[in-house]
């Protein structure tokens, strides 16, 4: 089931100094939003308040699309929010070498029995994921064996393991090569056209944004300054404001997109 979120009035700062004040913005269930603005915009930061890792000092984010109504982010534990929504950070870290299937299986740790055991169930939920990923090959294989394509495709999985309604990416392309890059972004377009899977991604790849994200969140100095769909918002004059550099926007002959150049 597809759940969305939404963020009211957010205020949140490291010290003394605000990076959002009084921030709004909503994700609808099915969606797939990109997230971009430079360096210091707020972005890994706004995920982290949208996956209630971090809280606001004021405002609040809402779980919307939940079987049981909206319900307020705050009040849900870890395990309750794993259940709904699950995160992919930028980069992900793993004491030991765990095999891919292994660490895909760690996803299932907020629905284990009082004993903490996996079931038959947690397997298949595990083994689906690595499905739905192309990464069964990969199962019994050392992560540390994997190229940073592989990894990054096994912790999509490991995020979908979790079975959620809602999936939040950091720069899930930061450390890879064109063609993986591309292989992910087809992966995630591919599970929210399918399955209806919502999908948020913060990326600085704003062309790859354009290309697989219907709607853009465009953020910078912790302000929203433009949202829409993105033929509305990827624009010469807004990109040029974003990111203080003069840029042009043209549209790719073969998928009818918008591509920003120098």
């Amino acid at each position: 089931m597809s759940a969305g979120l939404v963020a009211r009035s957010i205020t949140f700062g490291y010290g003394a100094r605000d990076l959002f004040r009084d921030l709004s913005l909503s994700i609808r269930p099915g969606e797939i939003v990109g997230l971009i603005g430079p360096n210091g915009s707020g972005k890994t930061t706004l995920l982290r308040i949208l996956s209630g890792v971090l809280a606001p000092r004021s405002g609040g984010v809402r779980l919307t699309g939940d079987p049981g109504g909206d319900v307020d982010l705050a009040a849900l534990g870890p395990g309750d929010r794993s259940r709904r929504i699950a995160v992919v950070p930028q980069e992900s870290r793993l004491t030991f070498d765990f095999t891919a299937l292994e660490v895909v299986l760690m996803a299932r740790a907020a629905r284990l029995s009082l004993l903490g055991v996996e079931s038959g169930r947690d397997l298949a939920a595990a083994r689906r994921a690595m499905e739905r990923t192309g990464t069964e090959p990969f199962a019994g294989r050392l992560i540390g064996q994997l190229s940073g394509g592989e990894r990054q495709l096994v912790f999509v999985a490991r995020a979908l393991a979790q079975e959620p309604g809602l999936l939040l990416l950091d720069e899930p392309t930061a450390f890879l090569d064109i063609r993986h890059r591309l292989e992910i972004y087809e992966l995630l377009s591919n599970l929210n056209a399918r399955e209806g899977l919502t999908v948020a991604i913060t990326s600085h790849d704003i062309n790859l944004a354009a290309r697989f994200c219907r709607r853009l969140v465009l953020l910078k100095e912790g302000r929203v300054i433009a949202d829409g769909g993105t033929a509305e918002v990827f624009r010469a004059g807004i990109l040029s404001e974003l990111f203080d550099t003069p840029l042009r926007v043209v549209l790719d002959e073969a998928s009818g997109r918008p591509f920003a150049l120098p």
